[in-house]
This record gives structure tokens, C-alpha cells and sequence, in this order.
């Protein structure tokens, strides 16, 4: 509970440093390495590195979004002795039509890379 309170903090202090095409093309990037997924009206995006879990950020807020939260959810095997924290963020663009959902309709997936049902 402690250490999920810690990263909303971080994540709050977060200034958007980057322009809004920059941060779409980002997204877009993530959307086809099927690290980005829409659900419903939120983006949902996962990663191993809590670094990218910033730039994530970043790149919402540049969009006029929010990231609502960011929870590890699993701990994934590399290699034999090693465990790794898969974080999920869930963020909303506050845009009903913006065309990253467009986008992911056409190039996106229903599922991340690391979801074990694929």
C-alpha cells in the first residue's frame, strides 16, 4: 500500500515535457508493440520499466489526458533466477474521438504482450 502511494505521488509531480506530436507518436509506437491497449473510453499500457511508466505519463499529460493509476500487477521470469514487476497504467484522454483510439482500432491489438491469454 505504502510503495502504490509513493508512485501516485511521483506520478502526480510529473510536468508534461513534451509536445503533443511527440507524445502521440510515442503512443503509437506502443500501440503497435502492443505495450498500449484501449479498453472502454481508458488507455491501459504495460511495462517492466518504471521509467516508462514516467514517460508514459509525460505523454498523456502532453495529450490533455490523466493517468488514473499504476499498480504492479505480476512478477514475469527472465531467465532462471531472475523475477521482474510488470507495471499496468491506466490513463483517459479526456477527447472522446481522439485519434489514438482510431489508431488503435486500426493497428492495435485487444491484448498487451505480456497478457498470458496470447
Amino acid at each position: 500500500m505504502c510503495g502504490e502511494r509513493f508512485m501516485s505521488i511521483q506520478l502526480e509531480s510529473i510536468k508534461s515535457k513534451m509536445l503533443p506530436p511527440q507524445a502521440e507518436k510515442k503512443m503509437r509506437c506502443w500501440i503497435r508493440s502492443r505495450h498500449l491497449i484501449c479498453l472502454g473510453n481508458f488507455f491501459i499500457f504495460e511495462t517492466l520499466e518504471y521509467t516508462t511508466i514516467e514517460r508514459f505519463s509525460q505523454c498523456v499529460a502532453s495529450l490533455g489526458g490523466t493517468v488514473i493509476s499504476v499498480e504492479p500487477i505480476n512478477k514475469i521470469w527472465m531467465g532462471d533466477h531472475r523475477q521482474v514487476i510488470l507495471y499496468q497504467a491506466k490513463a483517459s484522454l479526456h477527447t472522446p474521438h481522439h485519434t489514438l483510439k482510431q489508431y488503435w482500432i486500426k493497428s492495435g491489438s485487444a491484448y498487451t504482450k505480456f497478457d498470458e491469454r496470447v
